[in-house]
């Protein structure tokens, strides 16, 4: 799987909490409930990526609406699962494409195989 720029970790948890208008103290509540998985250096610092904030904008979003934290745990799993769906019915599209194209093309095959016959018979029925 190659690592999309949108999550290649570049903010450390200073910089993360700025962007996101949060405590860094609240993203490491958010860190131990599971709401968001920074990446870690070899030294163990917190790295946030562009999607981690574009994430945390969604949890400030949903909890500036009145939805508790269970709340927003939920939505964010349901709109991961979304995610995943809509990947798996764009492979599956891409998949009824390549099958209706390999069988146009067997339909062009059995039509000139079959104009090929009828002219080899009908020249075998010349005098």
């Amino acid at each position: 799987m190659v690592m999309d720029d949108r999550d290649r970790p570049l903010y450390m948890i200073s910089v993360a909490a700025e962007l996101a208008g949060v405590h860094p103290q609240t993203l490491r509540s958010y860190e131990q409930k599971g709401l968001v998985t920074p990446k870690r250096t070899s030294g163990n610092t917190r790295m946030y990526s562009q999607a981690d904030i574009e994430r945390l904008e969604l949890i400030n979003e949903l909890t500036g609406e009145g939805i508790n934290l269970a709340g927003v745990i939920r939505i964010l799993d349901l709109q991961g699962r979304v995610a995943e769906r809509d990947e798996e019915l764009d492979s599956l599209h891409k998949k009824v494409r390549r099958l209706a194209d390999r069988v146009h093309e067997l339909e062009t095959r059995e039509s000139v195989t079959s104009l090929v016959v009828a002219q080899t018979n009908s020249l075998r029925r010349l005098p």
